[in-house]
């Protein structure tokens, strides 16, 4: 999300959840109290019964083949990975001891799954154990793989394990489950791990592996723009994990259509501000903070500057980019390379919080943008405070009073945010029961989102004050939430019926389980075809809406262009699962 945060934000609570999977929505799960972060007694675990699309689902792995698991969002395909499991160990040859390991990117959703499969499976005497990268060093990882019959894992782990030589083959394990299967690709764990396997597999034939199964929602298209170019793309995702099968709903499509609703989508264009004069005056702050950068070093062979990128996160990754690259910086004279690597430093966090306040004014209130660098500079003269920052500061207190006017002037409220308040008044007139995600790029844009709710009037049915404690963002460190309490949030907001707003950042495009959750509002956020398949599903109620909020004709575009990339895929997959097996094989081992 850019990195964005500022101290407001340690006044409600700020956390980090699954990025990477998705509860199951029949599967018991354990509660905690939002409000001290601590669990309660988990519930007996009562196994549900299959539902006939997820019996389909498993069915290719179930004989034995290699399996990607191709299934929407809320589908439950956590449920259709323990039948796959359960069936397993059930039918394993004798003389070889069955051990699954469960691999899940993101430590909330190992640590959710590590629940899932440990209430599955221990009343079974099967052992499950968990390790992730925040508990690896208190355990022996070599025992504890060796201990168990089920692990759930962060890949990184494994990799690390294998790197280190306490993990010589993968052939300890029996069968290998991708959670978020599509990010199997460049350096990604996943396809480390799989190049591992492929590896063993051609140069090591007799060696048994692992069975493969990979779970998504969303296969993606790369960068195809055809059918072909499609297949093509599916294919080397499937030879990365060696996969026989690709398995979708097709016999039981009306089974799957009565537990999960699409999300009807709608793109709701608004005009921009007649002028922003404060865009204007910031645009040309971040000019001279530049200027002054190239004084220090020529910072353009570091990482050229475009202008252009101003209020973008584009810009926003070119500082994170120079900040790197100043790390690297390596001059004879020591003193002097500390001194430039430290004065670079300070103009490039102070670029950062001159972008947040350009998308903060593109997106919200002048105000809130203005607050956002008042307190960056109060708290810059807080602190050790020199000579540049001196500069840099008084710089924009020049500008303050001008800035101030602007802030204060009704002519400049922002377009967007009417329509915002628009969508969230007619939503809850019409159902006062509503329960909304609202998704913003930054965090940044999310605390002045929160600010701007709390102070409008006409949304004070929704209950701001109460909902904003629920604030879900990236950032967890600032105040050291632990997994529970993160948990207890989002239980709180599945159960508490007072709580029927939250805003996020992309944090909460995959894993929030909600099924009461009827209205998506997508505030100026886009991303490709695989994000947004799993942004609208976080519209699970019936006769959900996800909403386009924009004045982007390019974010317009850029959503026309998901829906047929989305088709295009989905044609792609049945023309694939319409080959022959003989077909397929060979395809998916020429690449």
């Amino acid at each position: 999300d850019g990195g964005m945060t500022n101290a407001s934000e340690s006044s409600f609570e700020t956390i980090s959840f699954s990025e990477e999977a998705e509860c199951d929505n029949n599967l018991s799960e354990n509660l905690c109290s939002a409000s001290e972060g601590v669990c309660q007694s988990p519930p007996v675990y009562e196994p549900k019964k299959a539902r006939s699309y997820q019996t389909e689902l498993a069915q290719p792995a179930i004989n034995g083949k290699n399996t990607l698991v191709c299934a929407p969002t809320g589908s439950g395909k956590t449920f259709v990975a323990l039948m796959i499991c359960e069936h397993h160990f059930q039918n394993t040859p004798a003389g070889r001891k069955a051990k699954v390991v469960f691999l899940a990117t993101k430590v909330p959703v190992y640590q959710q799954q590590q629940t899932v499969f440990q209430q599955h499976f221990q009343r079974s005497g099967y052992s499950v154990q968990g390790v992730s990268g925040e508990t690896v060093a208190n355990v022996s990882l070599e025992k504890v793989i060796e201990g168990s019959d089920i692990l759930v894992l962060t890949p990184q782990i494994l990799v690390n394990s294998m790197e280190e030589g306490i993990l010589s083959s993968l052939s300890i394990f029996t069968l290998m489950i991708f959670d978020e299967c599509h990010n199997t690709r460049g350096n990604h764990p996943y396809n480390v791990l799989m190049t591992r396997y492929l590896e063993q597999k051609f140069d090591s034939p007799a060696n048994p592996l692992p069975q493969i199964v990979g779970l998504t929602a969303s296969v993606g298209v790369g960068s195809a723009k055809t059918v072909t170019e499609t297949i093509e793309h599916i294919c080397t995702l499937c030879s990365y994990l060696d996969i026989q099968a690709i398995s979708t709903v097709r016999e039981n499509t009306q089974d799957l259509q009565r537990f999960v609703n699409k999300a009807e989508t709608y793109v709701r264009c608004v005009k921009m501000r007649a002028q922003n004069h404060f865009a204007d005056i910031i645009s040309g702050l971040m000019s001279e903070t530049e200027a002054l950068m190239r004084k220090i070093y020529t910072v353009d062979s570091i990482s050229p500057i475009n202008r252009n990128d101003f209020g973008t996160q584009k810009y926003e990754q070119w500082i994170v980019s120079t900040q790197k690259k100043c790390r690297l910086l390596q001059l004879e004279d020591k003193e002097k390379e500390s001194n430039i690597c430290r004065d670079l430093f300070i103009c490039t966090e102070h670029l950062r919080k001159l972008n947040d306040a350009l998308i903060i004014t593109e997106d919200a209130r002048i105000e809130d943008a203005l607050a956002y660098l008042t307190e960056f500079f109060t708290n810059v003269k807080n602190g050790p405070y020199t000579e540049l920052e001196k500069q840099l500061t008084g710089k924009f207190q020049e500008k303050e009073p001008k800035l101030t006017a602007l802030s204060k002037d009704e002519s400049n409220e922002n377009p967007k945010l009417e329509e915002l308040a628009c969508i969230l008044d007619e939503a809850y007139h019409y159902n006062p029961e509503t329960r909304t995600l609202v998704f913003a790029k930054t965090r940044a844009l999310v605390a002045a989102l929160k600010k701007w709710m709390e102070a409008n009037p006409l949304l004070s049915h929704i209950k701001p004050g109460a909902l904003q404690r629920l604030l879900l963002t990236w950032f967890l460190g600032a105040i050291g939430m632990t997994l529970p309490m993160q948990k207890g949030v989002l239980d709180a907001f599945k159960t508490n019926k007072d709580c029927k707003l939250l805003i996020a950042t992309s944090v909460a495009d995959e894993g929030i389980d909600i099924s009461q959750c009827n209205l998506v509002v997508l505030y100026e956020y886009f991303g490709n075809v695989t994000k947004m398949i799993q942004v609208r599903g976080r519209g699970r109620a019936r006769d959900s809406k996800c909403i386009l909020v924009t004045n982007k004709t390019e974010v317009v575009e850029n959503e026309r262009q998901n829906r047929f990339k989305e088709d295009m895929m989905n044609e792609a997959i049945e023309k694939l699962q319409n080959w022959d097996e003989t077909k397929f094989t060979k395809k998916v081992c020429s690449l």
